[in-house]
C-alpha cells in the first residue's frame, strides 16, 4: 500500500471515479476529490496532499487561478500538480506551467502514464538531505561541485550553460520546462541577455555532445524541453 495523499480536483464524475479506481489498483489508498474550484483549494489547504491533479475547466474558479493561489501559499506551494485538461495548445500548457504546474496531462489519457507521471512527481518530491552534489541519470553521472558531467565514464566537454541546463533536467526527469522557465532557472543571474532562441541553440549543441544518449532530451512542440521520466521507478 502507499501512504501517499492524492487530491483530484475535477467536475466530472465519471473521470474522477475512474482515476480513483485506477489509483487504488495500484496501491494508492488515500484518494479524495473534490469537484469545483474553491472546495479543492480547501481541500488541499486542509488536507495537504502529497499531489495534486488539477482540471482546468471548473466551476466557479478555474483551474489556473486554483494552481496560482496553491503556490502563492506557502503551506501549500510545494505540493505537485499535475493538470488534467483537454485543453491541450501550446499556449494552454505554457500557461499552466508558468502559472507553477509541475507537468500535464491531456484528456483522454491512459491510466498508467497518468500513474507513472505521478509516481515520477511523488518520486521529485522527495527531499532527502545529503552531501553529495552528484546527480545520476541512467549512464549520466553529473558532479555539480566539481563541475563535471560523464556517460559511462568517458567526460563531457560542455560550457557552462550546457552543463547548467542538463543539470537542470535531469535533476526532475519527467518534468517539462518552457525556454523561459529554462532561462529563470540558470545560475546567477549571468544569462539574462539569453532568449529563447538561444536556449534552442544550447539544446542542439547540448545534444550534439551527448551522442546516442541525446535521445533521453525530449522536445515538447511549442512549449519547451523535458528529460525522459523513468518509467520503471517506483515510488
Amino acid at each position: 500500500m502507499n501512504s501517499k495523499k492524492i487530491l483530484i480536483i475535477d467536475d466530472e464524475t465519471e473521470i474522477c471515479e475512474l482515476i480513483q479506481m485506477n489509483l487504488e489498483m495500484n496501491g494508492f489508498t488515500q484518494v479524495r476529490v473534490a469537484q469545483d474550484g474553491l472546495s479543492g483549494l480547501g481541500a488541499a489547504e486542509f488536507w495537504l496532499p502529497d499531489l495534486i491533479l488539477l482540471d482546468i475547466m471548473l466551476p466557479g474558479i478555474d483551474g489556473l487561478t486554483v494552481c496560482k493561489k496553491l503556490k502563492s501559499n506557502p503551506a501549500t506551494a510545494d505540493i505537485p500538480i499535475i493538470m488534467l485538461t483537454a485543453k491541450n495548445t501550446p499556449t494552454d500548457i505554457v500557461v499552466g506551467l508558468e502559472l507553477g504546474a509541475n507537468d500535464y496531462v491531456t484528456k483522454p489519457f491512459n491510466n498508467q502514464v497518468l500513474v507513472a507521471r505521478i509516481r515520477n512527481q511523488l518520486r521529485q518530491s522527495i527531499v532527502e538531505p545529503s552531501s553529495s552534489n552528484v546527480v545520476k541519470y541512467k549512464t549520466l553521472v553529473v558532479n555539480e561541485e566539481e563541475f563535471r558531467a560523464e556517460i559511462n565514464g568517458v567526460p563531457l566537454d560542455l560550457t557552462k550553460t550546457e552543463f547548467d541546463i542538463l543539470l537542470l533536467l535531469i535533476k526532475s526527469p519527467g518534468r517539462v520546462y518552457t525556454r523561459a522557465q529554462i532561462i529563470s532557472n540558470l545560475k546567477n543571474g549571468e544569462y539574462a541577455d539569453i532568449t529563447d532562441r538561444s536556449i534552442d541553440v544550447q539544446i542542439l549543441n547540448l545534444r550534439r555532445k551527448l551522442g546516442d544518449f541525446a535521445t533521453n532530451i525530449e522536445t515538447i512542440r511549442g512549449v519547451g524541453y523535458r528529460m525522459q521520466q523513468l518509467i520503471g521507478d517506483k515510488v
